[in-house]
């Protein structure tokens, strides 16, 4: 099984910045291919940022592009969203996820985060 475990969360002002982290210790990271997903109580899990298990290719969200990155480090385990100009809208819990396809669908993830919670104050 991979564990997952995230950080970084917080409340944040809009306008401002916040890094999330998702390690899997002693897991085989670098064969799966990691997202971000984020979601709103009541609402279908939102996709946000994926990126391949070689770490060359990367989609993200029409919402984020320009605003969001996603990158990985192989060596220590670990998936980062770097988040910039943050939206009362991007108010969320923050899930990594981790799968065998670069794919927008969370249905095609097996490995979750806890989740991380985000709060944008207008």
């Amino acid at each position: 099984q991979v564990q997952l475990v995230e950080s970084g969360g917080g409340l944040v002002q809009a306008g401002g910045s916040l890094r999330l982290s998702c390690a899997a210790p002693g897991g085989t990271f670098s064969t799966y291919s990691l997202g971000w997903f984020r979601q709103v109580p009541g609402k279908e899990r939102e996709f946000v940022a994926v990126i391949s298990m070689s770490g060359w290719s990367i989609s993200y969200a029409d919402s984020v592009k320009g605003r969001f990155t996603i990158s990985r480090d192989n060596a220590k385990n670990t998936v980062y969203l770097q988040m910039n100009s943050l939206y009362a809208e991007d108010t969320a819990v923050y899930y990594c996820a981790a799968g065998q396809m670069f794919r927008r669908d969370y249905r095609s993830y097996t490995y979750w985060g806890q989740g991380t919670q985000v709060t944008v104050s207008s």
